[in-house]
């Protein structure tokens, strides 16, 4: 069996252009063009063009679709409207999360979960074993589609002048099917980003065309190919998790900070929810530990499982840590324990080996937009 990463449909337009590839979950990926800075502050001020093809994407369908989504899911799926899309997890029997997933309404009977690359296989699998007993089909459709973002102020203009779709109506957290630059896409707007942005899905072999489209479309408002690294920069300064850090299988949606995801008062039972309960009863008495932002003073970077002191003694530990263009410093997100977890606690810092670097604790996430 093949141990080699796979390759998406842009894979050699990624190298044209001199992209640095990475094994990144079984995929080869493009890491950076030329600059990571110079992709990064080109999403925050003008436009990013993304390859995301290795996003999972899991189709479920038939007359109980929604009952088995709402059953494997921790999210209230069946509120969703036709075109819109939500934010979900998929957890265990003991609350741990599997997965962060976005779910697109396609139809009547027709929903899109779109998993993360490292997880897409374990989100498939735990959907079939939980569809037993419903009347819907759970099909693995990563190789139907290719994946297009297009993020940063100026993506509306971009993409609106290669598509006749109403942008305009098309409301955060949501997908709806159009052609763009003569390419069949369900057109979303959604993103990982912290910035404005639409993400393309469609067939692989219309990739190349639609990829080349959006960089002539971007040339004249600086839009530039960018690259894993400087995505995973712009979610840190937005404050958004990434599985395998700030999400894993140890933690609940609640120790995430992200109880809000959970709908108890959902008809009907699902998976893990009495461990669940449990976990909203705890955080509503004393979390143990709190997700927070930290800034450096200094300008030593912090990366995941440097851990987190105050006062002689560890109280957290780095989940995720970069050099933030942004805000021209370094920055982290941590679990700390919640004597410490507030605002301005002062006295805290990260151990980077063996120096106890000082840093602020902050409120996430670190950048928000102007809407």
């Amino acid at each position: 069996m093949s141990t080699s990463p796979r390759r998406t449909a842009l894979d050699a337009l990624h190298r044209s252009l001199g992209a640095t590839m990475t094994d990144f979950a079984g995929w080869d990926m493009p890491l950076r063009y030329a600059s990571e800075r110079d992709e990064h502050n080109a999403v925050r001020t003008r436009a990013g063009l993304f390859d995301l093809s290795h996003m999972g994407e899991i189709t479920v369908t038939g007359p109980e679709a929604v009952a088995l989504l709402d059953h494997a899911l921790v999210g209230n799926i069946s509120t969703v409207g036709p075109g819109r899309a939500r934010y979900t997890m998929i957890c265990r029997e003991d609350g741990g999360i599997l997965d962060d997933l976005i779910v697109y309404r396609l139809g009547e009977t027709e929903y899109m979960v779109v998993a993360n690359a490292g997880n897409a296989q374990t989100v498939l699998d735990a959907l079939r074993e939980r569809a037993a007993g419903f009347d819907a089909e759970v099909r693995d459709d990563r190789d139907a589609y290719a994946l297009i973002a297009v993020q940063g102020p100026e993506s509306p203009g971009i993409l609106a002048s290669l598509t006749d779709a109403d942008l305009d109506g098309l409301k955060y957290y949501a997908g709806l099917p159009g052609t763009v630059a003569g390419v069949p896409a369900l057109i979303a707007r959604t993103g990982y980003t912290g910035e404005d942005g639409f993400e393309l899905f469609t067939e692989p072999q219309h990739a190349e065309k639609l990829w080349t489209a959006l960089t002539e479309a971007g040339r004249d408002t600086g839009l530039i190919p960018c690259g894993l690294s400087c995505r995973d920069t712009l979610r840190l300064e937005a404050g958004m998790p990434l599985y395998g850090h700030e999400l894993t299988t140890a933690l609940t949606p609640f120790d995430a900070g992200l109880g809000r995801v959970v709908k108890f008062e959902k008809t009907g039972d699902f998976v893990g929810r009495e461990a669940l309960a449990a976990a909203a009863e705890r955080a509503g008495q004393a979390p143990p530990r709190k997700l927070v932002g930290l800034i450096a003073e200094g300008r030593r970077v912090p990366r995941a499982g440097m851990r987190v002191v105050a006062g002689g003694e560890v109280v957290g530990e780095v989940t995720s840590g970069a050099p933030s263009p942004t805000l021209g410093r370094p920055i982290a997100m941590a679990y700390v324990d919640a004597a410490h977890a507030a605002p301005g606690t002062e006295g805290v810092g990260v151990d980077i080996r063996g120096t106890h670097e000082p840093y602020e604790v902050v409120a996430l996430p670190f950048y928000q937009r102007a809407k």
